[in-house]
């Protein structure tokens, strides 16, 4: 793997964070221990999305401490596009970049196995799984749901789509391609899915390895009903939404539409079906799955779910919605 060859590749991973303060005092120990593990060793980039800079401090006072490289840049801009773009800009001088977010923690290797693919591969991008921990007992309308199993696949296999949760770029490829992340997405959540799925329509590619286990640390207010159901119609309006992004027109929304309102139906049915029978995995899933289609036929007609808006810049994000993505250059 990686660790064990020296190379001249310059890799940063970047953690996006934004008021999560005991989540920083986890993984930025762990992250700086696998970026020392590298040859050459990689640096960790804080990139933090607070208007109040909350991070800094904490992040100065662990770099003072003996490990790999730790930087802190402040991105006062709302929104987790805004904060990504911040990361490529900051790693012009690098070769790879790697995203983690603040509230996952890498298994062993992890950085290590991401890199050691690319080597092999020379892919340009390199996404890894993510399973969840939780802070309590769940629910057994989340647990029946199964809402928190993602996908796993072989390694290598190519995927269409990925989130930056767990994601390792090749830089040079990227910036050949021109692309960077919508910022009109950046409180609706999609720039990722627009990112990946551009990349991917520009001939890129993008590699699994299943080797590359984080682990997410759910908290109780995520693992909720009402979370779940708004994490489906959100996921349903970006992928109509980005989908008109990179190909748009009447005849896109009107699949889309079509689509949506299949799932939609089908949600509904398993919905009713289980109520009936009195089946909660049916319920769970059928409730899940007719919030996604709504979400889908609402996006192919212009609505947006914005889930992130932050108060002070609902007004704002509204009237930013019809403003065009910002240069490649800046995005950059």
């Amino acid at each position: 793997m990686q660790s064990t060859g020296e190379t001249s590749t310059r890799v940063v991973v970047a953690v996006l964070t934004y008021r999560r303060p005991r989540d920083l005092a986890e993984v930025l120990p762990a992250l700086r221990a696998q970026a020392a593990a590298v040859r050459p060793p990689a640096r960790v980039l804080v990139v933090d999305n607070d208007p109040d800079a909350g991070a800094a401090a904490a992040v100065a006072a662990l770099a003072a401490t003996p490990g790999a490289e730790l930087g802190h840049v402040h991105e006062p801009r709302p929104g987790i596009a805004a904060a990504r773009n911040r990361a490529l800009a900051e790693a012009a001088a690098d070769d790879l970049l790697v995203f983690v977010d603040d509230d996952e923690r890498p298994a062993p290797g992890w950085l290590a196995h991401l890199l050691d693919l690319h080597a092999r591969t020379g892919a340009a991008g390199v996404v890894g799984p993510v399973v969840s921990r939780f802070e309590g007992p769940l629910d057994p309308w989340i647990a029946d749901g199964r809402f928190f199993e993602r996908r796993r696949l072989p390694t290598g296999t190519p995927v269409a789509v990925a989130a930056t949760n767990n994601l390792l770029l090749d830089l040079r490829q990227v910036r050949a391609a021109g692309v960077g992340f919508d910022e009109r997405f950046g409180l609706s959540g999609g720039s990722d899915t627009l990112f990946t799925r551009a990349l991917v329509a520009a001939g890129l590619r993008i590699l699994w390895c299943d080797e590359a286990l984080v682990t997410d640390v759910v908290p109780a207010a995520r693992a909720t009903r009402d979370w779940v159901l708004r994490r489906a119609l959100r996921s349903g309006n970006g992928w109509s939404r980005t989908s008109l992004e990179l190909r748009p027109g009447l005849a896109a929304r009107v699949r889309l539409s079509a689509a949506g309102a299949v799932r939609a139906g089908a949600g509904a049915g398993a919905l009713l079906a289980g109520a009936l029978v009195r089946r909660r995995p049916w319920r769970a899933r059928g409730a899940r799955t007719l919030a996604r289609g709504l979400g889908m036929v609402g996006g192919a007609w212009g609505w947006t779910y914005v889930e992130y808006a932050r108060p002070a810049a609902r007004s704002a994000t509204r009237a930013a919605a019809g403003r065009p993505p910002t240069s490649a250059a800046a995005r950059r």
